[in-house]
């Protein structure tokens, strides 16, 4: 035992060397490139392509989504252009031409994307359904990391008929498909080109009002010619959507800082009842309830719940399990999908140490409330309690959950999580547990290492978990 464990700290060890002294391979003009990442005042350690970047500029005049790219602010914007191939090959720039453009103004920003055709004939759509699958329509996505951490952010895109794709990123390039927010997009096709304008308003997303750039990567498919790019270059081992492989995004000034951001949705319920033929009363039935969002503040934001109905969320799909571990179906109720990844993540993919899954499943929510976010470059932080109500034998009980989240280096993070579900009036006869407790600790390392000349880099993972009762399981 004692072998295995300093085994393990010599690794840790040599791992934390190549985190803090290793030199990072960037690709400027289809050559290597040997770059040290450094830090300034606003912002944490750069990424592997920092070289790459684009600029912002401030909206001279309104911009109108038509598809159309005429308004002078679009014709004076910089361009991300000279995408790099990443599948099927990485060696080189990309056949089909791309341009993307960036502007904005104090409500919003703007992306314009023009896609040329290279080979002639009808781009692949597969439909028209929110959220469409990646690998089956010719389609644009960008990547956005708004506190250069590398680590989370959001994604949106849209495929070539105009349907639209959103989603948060957490791990580094995981995203989450089920999150939603407002924004906007046109779409338009030419024989020769097809194009898109997308505005996103600020309120939409979360970030560091004090940083002046962000980490940004723009991708595209085309299926007529089997080819995905990037505007910065990622090895084909990695999917364009890892932060690690972003350019940078230079705003002007600033985003603007947000103010009070309230989102209230009521319901009111309400019916009557009257049996005729056995001459019963009036029955009358009422209810109501709530689901609010308050941001604290860009990057901080507080969820509130009462009586809440779910009848909204998406239904799930059909799966057929041929394993003797549970399924863990998404969560799909807006209430818990804002950073859900500081809850959920925690575990093995088949062992979770909380499912938000479970609450409500056997009993009706009564009121909840959830703090997530982030607090200053480094620290995240996520509390939620949940009051259920009494159903059957099932008495009522309060969830509560709290997680901390502390990147360290440039990517890597340890994470903590407490779960508590305690019994609520508990009667005299009851012969079951008053409650049940989970601790975990999570060391997260995510580091890249130089494995020969001329490669990319590769990505190891060490993950040190415990979980009491006193486990410990490695991956």
């Amino acid at each position: 035992m004692f072998n295995k464990f300093f085994a393990f700290t010599i690794i840790c060890f040599l791992f934390f060397l190549a985190e803090v002294k290793g030199a990072d391979l960037s690709f400027k003009n289809g050559k290597e490139v040997s770059s040290i990442l450094k830090k300034d005042s606003l912002s944490t350690v750069g990424t592997v392509n920092q070289n790459f970047q684009i600029r912002a500029k401030r909206t001279l005049g309104a911009i109108k989504l038509d598809g159309i790219i005429n308004e002078q602010d679009w014709l004076d914007a910089e361009k991300a252009k000279d995408f790099f191939m990443v599948l099927p090959y990485d060696t080189g720039r990309s056949v089909a031409k791309s341009e993307v453009m960036m502007t904005y103004d104090d409500k919003a920003f703007y992306m314009a994307v023009i896609f040329y055709d290279t080979v002639p004939g009808k781009r692949p759509v597969e439909s028209l359904r929110k959220d469409f699958v990646f690998g089956n329509n010719d389609n644009f996505l960008a990547f956005i990391d708004p506190y250069n951490d590398q680590t989370t952010g959001y994604s949106f895109g849209v495929n070539a008929a105009g349907a639209i794709w959103d989603g948060t990123m957490s791990g580094g390039a995981a995203v989450n498909l089920i999150w939603d927010c407002k924004w906007e997009s046109k779409t338009k096709n030419y024989p020769d080109k097809w194009i898109t304008e997308m505005k996103i308003p600020f309120k939409s997303v979360r970030y560091n009002p004090q940083v002046d750039h962000w980490n940004i990567q723009f991708s595209r498919q085309d299926l007529k010619l089997n080819e995905k790019s990037a505007w910065a270059p990622v090895p084909r081992q990695f999917p364009t959507a890892s932060l690690a492989y972003a350019g940078q995004l230079k705003w002007d000034t600033p985003p603007p800082k947000s103010g009070l951001k309230l989102a209230l949705i009521p319901y009111v319920y309400g019916s009557a009842s009257r049996n005729f033929e056995k001459g019963e009363d009036t029955r009358y039935r009422k209810d109501f309830g709530f689901d609010a969002k308050l941001g604290l503040s860009s990057s901080l934001n507080l969820d509130l719940t009462y009586n809440p109905d779910f009848s909204q969320a998406e239904v799930d799909d059909q799966v057929t399990n041929l394993e003797r571990f549970e399924l863990y179906f998404p969560e799909k109720r807006q209430f818990f999908l804002e950073n859900s990844d500081l809850f959920s993540n925690f575990g093995a993919t088949s062992i979770r140490p909380f499912f938000s899954r479970r609450i409500g499943l056997d009993a009706p929510v009564n009121a909840g409330v959830r703090l997530s976010g982030k607090i200053g470059q480094d620290l995240r932080i996520g509390v939620m309690d949940m009051q259920t109500g009494s159903e059957g034998d099932f008495l009522s009980r309060n969830f509560f959950v709290a997680s901390v989240q502390k990147k360290i280096f440039s990517r890597s993070n340890v994470a903590a999580i407490f779960v508590n579900k305690q019994q609520l009036n508990i009667p005299a006869n009851w012969t079951g547990n008053n409650y049940n407790r989970v601790a975990g600790l999570e060391y997260n390392m995510q580091t890249r290492i130089i494995s020969g000349p001329g490669s990319c880099f590769a990505k190891s993972h060490l993950h040190l978990k415990q979980i009491l009762p006193k486990s410990i399981r490695r991956d």
